[in-house]
């Protein structure tokens, strides 16, 4: 099975439109479009019953300490810890493509209302949901498509993960709610195939 995208190449940089967050001058990061990637995949095994899309950085601090503060770096050497960008559940099996900006337009304090997605889809809870548990301007159940926006102090440049899994139902049997935990446990002996695309982002000035 391969996965590709028109809106950027396996290994390279993820456009600005598609982040939650891009580099300003003034204040380190400004709000983007927050547009999800146009994806398309082939190659589906016999059998497929349906597709799940799922979305990670594996290169989130482990610890706070240095994140986001005036005169530090984020070291490249703290262990790192996967956060979830994007789980969308139940495409179609005859379904092989998704438009750019079909799923996000622009982001939504608070976060975007799910689960329900377009066409019948079902949207998770991404992990923008606990990163901003604390603020009371933007804590909310963050559904769908959330980009990137990783510390602008970080070291390392992060990784975008995009992994389409071929299914053996047509909708995935998740107990509780939709969170990541809970749609990895319910992929576990459902998947018939898979396939990654990843892409980069860094906020840092210092790595642009």
């Amino acid at each position: 099975m391969q996965l590709h995208s028109r809106s950027f190449q396996q290994g390279e940089r993820i456009p600005g439109r598609l982040a939650f967050c891009v580099p300003d001058a003034g204040s380190h990061v400004a709000l983007s479009d927050n547009l999800n990637p146009h994806l398309a995949w082939s190659g589906a095994p016999e059998g497929t019953l349906s597709f799940a899309l799922l979305c990670h950085d594996p290169d989130v601090p482990s610890r706070g300490d240095d994140v986001n503060q005036e005169g530090r770096e984020v070291p490249a050497e703290l262990p790192r810890v996967d956060f979830y960008h994007w789980l969308l559940l139940d495409i179609p099996a005859e379904q092989s493509e998704i438009a750019e900006g079909g799923h996000s337009v622009g982001v939504s304090a608070r976060g975007k209302s799910g689960p329900e997605a377009p066409q019948g889809l079902r949207h998770g809870i991404n992990d923008y949901t606990g990163w901003f548990a604390g603020d009371t301007a933007m804590a909310g159940d963050y559904y769908g498509y959330d980009g990137p926006c990783p510390p602008w102090n970080d070291s390392l440049e992060h990784r975008y993960v995009f992994t389409l899994y071929a299914l053996d139902v047509a909708k995935l049997p998740v107990s509780g709610a939709l969170t990541p935990a809970n749609v990895l446990a319910a992929l576990s002996g459902h998947v018939l195939a898979s396939a990654s695309l990843s892409g980069r982002y860094t906020l840092n000035p210092r790595l642009l």
